[in-house]
């Protein structure tokens, strides 16, 4: 196993910024260990359909799953101002406060023409917005924080088994260059080979005419 630490700055999404090291990395492996704040925390709790949100200083008590090109599959608890702890899998808008500092363990892949950790070293301050390159999935989705319609179709590209690359679109910066892309102002987003789709409602329309079979 190849230990890579990564230190994520305030306004990280934790589980974007998962996803893109195990993409830029090639190799699949484990969070190890991890300490931090969160100003909101997401995450998805066993019998809700909506994932939980919570706000404040909130301290991260444990994160533990795989991650992969494919996606990613974590537990998080943490801790809020009254020691009330909570938990549940781990969504996107679970935003870093000061900072969190994490170990992850890539496996080697054989065949491998150097370890993951140096292929992802470049990734120190990684960012979900990071621009895409050859070797990245051919789905993309720009998602929002607290969206169900995103958490919906994340969750849906996850089931099937599809690699995606995840864009936070939080701000208005961000939200005006996907609506130059795709031509919509709504939220989810998808693009397929660079081109847009439209959002949940199209992605589950293509899954239930079995056009989403050739991208796992």
């Amino acid at each position: 196993m190849h230990p890579l630490p990564l230190h994520l700055g305030p306004g990280s999404d934790l589980r974007a910024s998962l996803e893109q090291l195990a993409i830029e990395a090639g190799a699949s492996g484990f969070v190890l260990g991890v300490v931090g704040d969160l100003s909101q925390a997401a995450f998805q709790c066993p019998g809700l359909e909506e994932p939980t949100v919570l706000q404040g200083h909130l301290e991260i008590i444990t994160l533990q799953g795989t991650v992969a090109p494919q996606g990613v599959h974590l537990h998080l608890s943490l801790s809020d101002g009254d020691c009330q702890v909570w938990g549940g899998h781990l969504e996107h808008g679970s935003l870093v406060l000061r900072g969190a500092d994490l170990l992850v363990g890539f496996l080697p892949q054989p065949g491998a023409p150097q370890d993951p950790a140096q292929a992802a070293e470049a990734t120190a301050a990684v960012r979900p917005t990071a621009p895409a390159s050859p070797a990245q999935p051919r789905v993309e989705i720009a998602v929002r924080s607290g969206c169900p319609y995103s958490a919906r179709a994340l969750r849906m590209l996850r089931t099937l088994g599809i690699p995606h690359r995840v864009q936070l679109a939080d701000d208005d910066a961000a939200r005006a260059a996907v609506a130059e892309r795709s031509g919509l102002t709504s939220m989810p987003q998808v693009f397929i080979d660079g081109q847009p789709i439209g959002g949940y409602d199209a992605l589950a329309d293509l899954h239930g005419r079995g056009e989403l079979d050739h991208l796992r």
